[in-house]
């Protein structure tokens, strides 16, 4: 049949294009294998240089060298990262990345400590298990890259529940379609298997008692109504059907519904621990009195206080485990994992670092060491607050929307302008460039966070509207990192539109608390309420303002971050003040509650968290330029 030359002509073009930009992508990963693969050579020699050094003065030279190489490194894989189209592969990439970035640090202070007090076991232990796990990362990344290791995924975790119950379900649903495509012992089979993974619930002993109770009964249900299924399927075969029976779709109805059930129990049991958890620790009690013991020299009561966390260790690594169990998807699972490693890595890390210290207690140097492990401890549990909070997304089917609010321009329901417009995508040198100024917002969002969080009353409009504002500001930093919803930038300033309107409303709730207050209290918050507006404003005149051009494009978003930072540095004083007044003038918790009762239960998804992503440039090398610039000022004692 002749083809019209227009068809022909469509089809053509388009196939060029579809192929041009696979092509493009092919040399841009092959790019950044060659490059990257000599310069992980590169790395490991230099971390092999710097585990071996004895003199402080040849340190500070070969760690310099260091620090360049891991500049180079992240933008490397930085790029790789977002050339991956395979999830999977792409979440393995983010874990091994978020390893490094904070062992770079650690690295620093490890390798410090141990040069200041060579005779010391624990601080040689301390650096060593830092480089271990980076040169394990290196070697993940040179798998990831290079694709060296195609079946690597068979050496991760046993498939999770949440996965098993998926395709047992497929399995019982393809009966309707055919009756004789699998035998009845197979998916007998697929029942026992996920039952025996059930007992990683059970046999907890972190699992409550009553989760463990409705386990066992959704458990015990479900293989009654398997059975059921069986003998109303063989009944059906028997008899040569081949229409389906309403016995059987019966039976089919009841034993997927009886595994979502169990789904759902399992699912709370595991988020009802983490939640539990995350709030139990939020204070980092344990971590305080390490620091504060090992100041004070005092070895038993360091002892006492290494076995909580010890403890504390067990409890998260288990409850990492049982999450995985109920991630809902493969990304997630290998955060999981990821996080299940660094608590049961970092653990031991501050353990010792906590021993080197009580056996040097004026060390200077000993003390930022158990710092820098205690930083990488509290920001793994902010990590773990958010992992919880994206299961909980996806099993309640936003995946990955953080909150309403956060949803992106729809058509008939925004600026129809908004269609006019042509969305413009940033290069990856453009995003490099914006990389400081994201991390820079990150910081002043974990600050917000970290401030809501000690409100008594998490109903308080002005507590809302902070997380609110924070939630948004995260999505804007995410977008700078070339992740996340936003995906272009007219999705970004569409949500710098929001957020800054955000912004004027929390100024509204804050000026009617303003009127509550004794005219002594007034001005400190009333100073601060006039600096929030006319930062929101100019962020709404900017996100409304057509620009044209890629250079144009550029520095409308380089603003929108801007305004939106100086908004974020605003609330970052206005929350502990609106809640130090609140205390003052005793108004009481009650004070602007929101109407939302569905929210007392709600996950506190951020804790006090002094994340070490945000005080960095790429890995860890603005602070770590800082330090090694005083390098040379170590303490003599």
């Amino acid at each position: 049949m002749a083809t019209s030359p227009c068809s022909s002509s469509g089809v053509s073009s388009s196939s060029s294009a579809g192929l041009g930009a696979e092509a493009a992508l092919e040399i841009r990963t092959r790019s950044v294998e060659q490059t990257l693969v000599p310069l992980v050579s590169q790395v490991l020699a230099t971390m092999e240089q710097l585990e071996k050094v004895s003199s402080f003065q040849e340190f500070v030279q070969i760690f310099s060298q260091f620090g360049n190489e891991m500049v180079e490194f992240a933008h490397l894989t930085g790029d790789r990262q977002n050339d991956l189209k395979d999830e999977k592969k792409k979440a393995r990439m983010a874990a091994a990345r978020a390893v490094l970035e904070k062992c770079t640090m650690m690295l620093l202070t490890a390798s410090k400590t141990c040069l200041r007090h060579p005779d010391c076991e624990s601080a040689r232990l301390n650096k060593e298990g830092v480089f271990h796990r980076m040169r394990l990362s290196l070697e993940q990344v040179i798998e990831i890259v290079t694709d060296s290791r195609p079946s690597g995924e068979n050496e991760m975790a046993p498939t999770s529940i949440y996965t098993s119950i998926k395709e047992f379900k497929n399995k019982v649903e393809g009966l309707r379609e055919n009756l004789y495509f699998l035998s009845k012992e197979n998916l007998s089979t697929m029942l026992e298997l996920i039952l025996e993974h059930t007992e990683d619930f059970t046999d907890s002993a972190y699992t409550s008692h009553e989760h463990r109770e409705r386990i066992l009964e959704q458990s015990k249900q479900a293989k009654m109504e398997l059975e059921q299924l069986v003998s109303v399927w063989m009944q059906a075969q028997s008899q040569k059907t081949k229409e389906i029976t309403e016995d059987l779709e019966v039976a089919i109805l009841k034993t997927c519904q009886c595994m979502n059930e169990l789904k759902r129990e399992l699912h709370h049991a595991a988020t009802s621990l983490a939640t539990d958890l995350l709030r139990y620790h939020a204070d980092h009690m344990v971590l305080k009195a390490l620091k504060i013991t090992g100041v004070e020299g005092n070895l038993e009561a360091v002892a006492e206080y290494t076995c909580k966390l010890s403890e504390q260790k067990e409890q998260l690594v288990e409850t990492c485990r049982l999450l995985r169990h109920v991630s809902g998807t493969e990304p997630l699972e290998i955060t999981c994992i990821h996080a299940e490693d660094t608590f049961q890595v970092t653990g031991p890390q501050i353990i010792s670092a906590a021993e080197t210290l009580t056996l040097h207690p004026s060390s200077k140097i000993a003390k930022e060491n158990l710092d820098v492990f205690c930083e990488a401890w509290e920001s793994q549990l902010s990590d773990m607050s958010m992992l919880l909070r994206e299961i909980n997304d996806v099993f309640e089917g936003r995946r990955g929307e953080k909150r309403a609010y956060l949803s992106l321009p729809r058509p008939g329901k925004h600026n129809a302008n908004l269609k006019a417009l042509k969305p413009v995508t940033l290069d990856t040198e453009e995003q490099a460039q914006l990389g400081k100024l994201g991390l820079e917002l990150h910081l002043l969002t974990c600050d917000v966070d970290s401030e809501t969080e000690k409100w008594e009353d998490q109903e308080n409009e002005i507590v809302l509207h902070g997380q609110s504002i924070s939630s948004m500001a995260h999505s804007m930093y995410l977008f700078t990192r070339g992740e996340g919803l936003l995906k272009t930038t007219q999705d970004l300033f569409h949500q710098a539109e929001v957020f800054a309107t955000e912004g004027i409303k929390l100024a509204s709730v804050l000026t009617a608390f303003s009127n509550q207050l004794e005219d002594f209290d007034k001005p400190l918050l009333l100073l601060e309420i006039d600096k929030l507006i006319p930062v929101c404003q100019q962020l709404q005149i900017t996100a409304k303002t057509t620009v044209q051009g890629k250079s144009a494009t550029f520095t409308k978003v380089d603003t929108c971050i801007r305004k939106t930072k100086g908004v974020m540095t605003i609330l970052s004083q206005v929350l502990p003040l609106s809640c130090k007044l609140l205390k003052k003038c005793g108004t009481g918790n009650g004070w602007l509650r929101s109407p939302h009762p569905w929210r007392e239960n709600r996950l506190q998804t951020n804790t006090n968290e002094d994340s070490m992503e945000g005080k960095t440039d790429a890995f860890g090398i603005k602070s770590l330029e800082h330090h090694v610039a005083n390098l040379t000022f170590l303490e003599s004692k």
